[in-house]
Parts: C-alpha cells; structure tokens; sequence
C-alpha cells in the first residue's frame, strides 16, 4: 500500500524525537509544523460500503505513518490525515473551530538505578526484586516521591460501591497507610452470590479504580495481589506493562488522584506477606468476598522507599468533527475509536519493526469516518460528534481526557458507541456485546440486528473485565450510556468453531504485532454488516428523542439519573 500514501516529509517534526533535560516540556508538534501527507484520496461515498473501508483502513495501516504512536513524526501526520478526511467528507471541526482537542500528555520514567520500594517485617526489609516479585511506580510528577514506614492494612478488595452497599474502608482510618487489596470484585469469587454482577466484572474490579479509591481514602501507597485467573492475564502482563516509563495525562500541580507509590506483587509474595502477618491468605480472602468483611492490619508489616523519576511532557491529539443536528443539535450522539497504535520498535536489519495497528484500530477509525460520512449525506435531528481518540495504547489516555473535558456536555449526550479492532471475517448470526447487560442501547441494538437476521451474544469472557478496557469507559464513568460492540463468531460459514479459530489465530500471530497489517485478501462483508448495524444504531437515536439510561442495579446508573432527574 505504499502507493496509497507519499512518505511524510519530517524535517519540520524534528523535535517529536528530541531529547529534553528532565522536568522540561516536550512539544511535540504544532499544526505550523506538521508535514503534508498527501494521500491519493478514493472517491468514498455517504453509503456503508467495503470499497471505502478498504481505502482508509489501508491509508491508515500504511507504513508512512509508521505506526501512529501520539506525538511522533508517524502519529502527528496520521491525525492530521484524519482531520483531513473529516475536512474532505464534510464533518464540521468539533473543538473550538479545529479538529484538533489538544492532549498533552505526562510521560513518567522511573531510575530504577537510584529507586527502591520494599516491604518490612519488624524493620528489616524482605529484598523483594524488582520485577520478578513487585512492579511499582508513581504517577506523581516529581522528581522524588518517598513513603516513609507505612503500616499495611489488607482492606479485602478496595471497594466503596453503595448501590452494592459495599464499604471495604468502613470503620478504618487508612491516612498514610499501605493498602493490600485484591484484584477483580466480590462477585467473581462468589458468582452464585448475588453479589455485583457475579462473574462479570464491574467497574469496581478494575486496577484503575482500586488506585483511585485507595487516593480518595488517603492512603500512601497500594499492593496489589496479582492472581491470574481473576486478574485474566500473567505475571509477565503486569511485569512488562507497568515496568519502564509510563503515561498519564498532563495535570495542573494538585490535580489529579493518586496515592505516592502504586505497586503489584505476586500471589506468591502475598502469601508469604500473610503468613509474617500470622494471617491466613486463603480465609481472609474468603472472607473478602462476603459482605461485612472488615479491613485487617497486618502487624509487623510496612513499606518504604524513594522513587526517583524523570519526566517530559508531550503533545498529542483527539481528532473531533460533528454533522450538526437538523433540529436538536444542542444533544449529541458519539462515536468513538482510538486512531492510535505502538509506533516502531528496534529490530535487526531485515525485519519489520513496524506496529501498523491494521485491525486495531485502523479498523475502527475507518468505522467511524465512514458513519460520519454516511451521516452527512443523511443529515440527523440530533448532532452526532465522531471522536478518533489518542493514547488508547497508553492506558485510554486521549478518551480519558475527554471524559474530564468534554465538548458536549454530559447531560446533553444521548449516548455513544466505540468501535475497536472489529476482525475482517466473513459475516456472521451473531453481535458480540462486550459488558453485556450493561444499558438501554443494548435494546436498540437487538431490534436493528434483527433486521439482519442477527442476534446478540454476550462476551464469552465477563470475567476479564473487557468492558473497562476501551475508550468508551472514560465516558460511561461520567454517566452517559456508551455501547462496545463488535462482530460477533458464529460465522454463517464455519459457524463458531471458524470465528473462534479466527480470533485465537489473531490474537497469537498479528495482535500488538508487525504482523497485523492490511491485506486486500481480506474478507470485508462481516466487517461491513456490522459498521452499517452500528450506524442504524446510532441513526435510531439520532432521529429520536429518547434518553436511553443504564439498567437498573448498574454502577452507573445514578449517575445518569442525576444528570437526567427529568
């Protein structure tokens, strides 16, 4: 596909790649110093069509953008192409008269030469090795960020939920203290409970959460237990993930919710933690699972260390255009889908270093700029704002952003859809919905795959949690029902055992690899069927006026009462 997009011309993004003294801002781009990609550009059309998802889904897949890592050289010109193409089709900009949101982004390095976190027992410290028993960081930004003996406390799984009437903090001070707390919710360990939302995880059994809430309560640090089963992914997940430098948002000094070292250990090391505690790991684990639980110090325990840290700052973007609503267009209905990916990798001459990020998330991105035109040659009642986000690679950082500063406000928005890593499979009976049984959407979406002879089915794997995992998250936090489905596996050829073969071959030969690239040997017409399921979706609420709202029982559900009461 290097016919379908001229190498970008880079001498003007020099300083994406540039080294900068520690503390001091990197800008990695300004639209002055943006190079021109200059696309042979297809001639799409309004209608929901293979030929015009191949063209963007090959643009964007297109080693010339070199993978589309935020703020580098390959990033900064896919996202302008993006803006580009919302231009050309029609799309009015979404931000202040630009395309572009602006993102700065905090990029966090740890000295691992000069830091050191460990745990002690009565003051002597168990030497526990970087990596292969503990991960730690910090997402403060500072060059020094110390804990000074502080007493662990095992709080269950961390969880303030009140529509669960859940309270793992209730009756305990933690200010200055280590938190040691589980990984998933109450529900997985009890699926048959009632409680939560049994095996399916919650928002509240998300690493994410268990930081945040353990900042609110004023702790001074977090142990997290790694255990694979409920965590859904190995020890080397968390090693590799959570080792090296990290992003966050770019914050104002005193923003943000963060305790000063968040940290995993293996379940291992956890037993060993309780057994110094004189503690019994498999009872009070039990016990955390059932209601009334109550916080256990374990005495003799605490953490210490100084982290050692430096950081840059960089610029990226969310790229936002908006088809204005014919008659209520002060409310909005999303789409959204991450136009990034991992950028190049160091190989040795001969290989592909390359992470072109074809199905994910060139597939999704494309999804939504053909909805967007679709929408423009239909014009809808309410507006409807397509948002390629950024960072999503980087722990949903560019959606993040957007939740805490949206350009349509949250009592406005009907509701969203996110489109990530939709398989170019033939098509199929079923519509996968991942975080089944989550929102009124799911209503919609019954009724409009039916007229495809489809129905829907839930994620196979509730546990894991996958719902939490993609940019629509950021929204649904706030409140706004947000759908996340995809293409489902009970293929109309083959049936399941073709789809799940077709999924494990992608996620152990192409997934976060060079090798997930474009092909025109692609099959198209399930990829097809399902972004046009997804545009008649958002085309019913768009010409509607219903306020579809989060199931009852759901942990977002007052959220969206209190911006709705009506």
């Amino acid at each position: 596909m290097r016919n379908l997009v001229l190498a970008a011309t880079l001498s003007g993004l020099a300083l994406a790649g540039c080294d900068q003294p520690a503390g001091e801002a990197t800008s990695a781009a300004t639209e002055s110093t943006v190079a021109a990609v200059e696309p042979v550009v297809a001639a799409t059309t309004g209608d929901i069509n293979e030929a015009d998802l191949r063209y963007r889904i090959a643009t964007l897949a297109d080693d010339s953008f070199e993978g589309r890592a935020p703020a580098t050289p390959g990033g900064i010109a896919a996202s302008q192409w993006i803006a580009d193409e919302m231009a050309r089709i029609g799309l009015e900009p979404g931000f202040e008269g630009s395309y572009f949101q602006p993102v700065s982004l905090l990029e966090i390095t740890l000295d691992t030469s000069r830091s050191d976190y460990d745990v002690f027992f009565n003051g002597e410290p168990l030497d526990l090795g970087m990596g292969d028993d503990i991960v730690y960081w910090t997402k403060l930004s500072q060059p020094e960020v110390s804990v000074d003996a502080s007493d662990l406390v095992f709080v269950g799984y961390g969880v303030v939920a009140p529509e669960y009437g859940w309270n793992d903090y209730a009756g305990v001070d933690v200010t200055g203290k280590t938190v040691v707390m589980l990984v998933n919710d109450p529900g997985y360990a009890n699926p048959d409970s009632g409680l939560f939302n049994g095996a399916a995880m919650t928002y509240y059994g998300r690493w994410t959460y268990k930081y945040e809430e353990a900042a609110r309560q004023g702790a001074a640090a977090v142990i997290l237990i790694h255990q694979t089963a409920p965590a859904s992914y190995g020890w080397n997940v968390v090693s590799g993930s959570w080792s090296g430098s990290q992003l966050d948002l770019a914050r104002a000094p005193g923003e943000g919710t963060f305790v000063n070292v968040e940290s995993w250990v293996t379940e291992g090391v956890a037993r060993h933690l309780f057994e110094l505690a004189e503690l019994d790991f498999n009872d009070l684990t039990a016990r955390a699972a059932e209601p009334g639980f109550v916080a256990v110090p374990m005495t003799g325990l605490s953490s210490a260390g100084m982290l050692h840290t430096s950081t840059s700052t960089m610029d990226s973007r969310n790229v936002v255009g908006v088809v204005r609503g014919t008659e209520r267009p002060d409310e909005y209905v999303l789409y959204t889908g991450h136009w990034d990916h991992l950028g190049t990798r160091d190989v040795p001459d001969g290989e592909d270093g390359i992470y072109n990020g074809a199905v994910d998330n060139a597939s999704g991105t494309a999804a939504i700029l053909e909805i967007g035109e679709a929408f423009v040659a239909n014009p809808p009642e309410r507006s409807v704002m397509i948002i390629a986000v950024t960072a999503e690679e980087s722990g949903l950082l560019g959606s993040a952003y957007y939740g805490e500063n949206p350009i349509a406000p949250f009592a406005q928005t009907v509701g969203g859809i996110n489109i990530d890593a939709i398989m170019p499979n033939p098509r199929s009976r079923d519509v996968v919905v991942v975080g089944f049984g989550a929102s009124e959407l799911e209503d919609v979406l019954a009724e409009e795959a039916a007229l495809q002879d489809r129905y829907l089915a839930p994620d196979p794997h509730p546990e894991a949690g996958y719902f939490y995992r993609s940019d629509h998250i950021s929204i649904a936090k706030h409140g706004v029902p947000m759908l996340y489905a995809d293409a489902g596996s009970d293929l109309r050829e083959g049936g399941t055992e073709a789809g799940e073969a077709a999924g494990q071959d992608y996620n152990e030969n192409r997934y976060h690899a060079p090798s997930d690239e474009y092909s025109a040997d692609w099959t198209m017409d399930g990829m097809t069927e399902s972004v046009t399921l997804l545009y008649n979706v958002g085309a019913r609420l768009a010409n509607s006026e219903a306020w579809p709202n989060w199931y009852e029982g759901n942990e977002f559900r007052g959220l969206r009462d209190a911006q709705r009461p009506e």
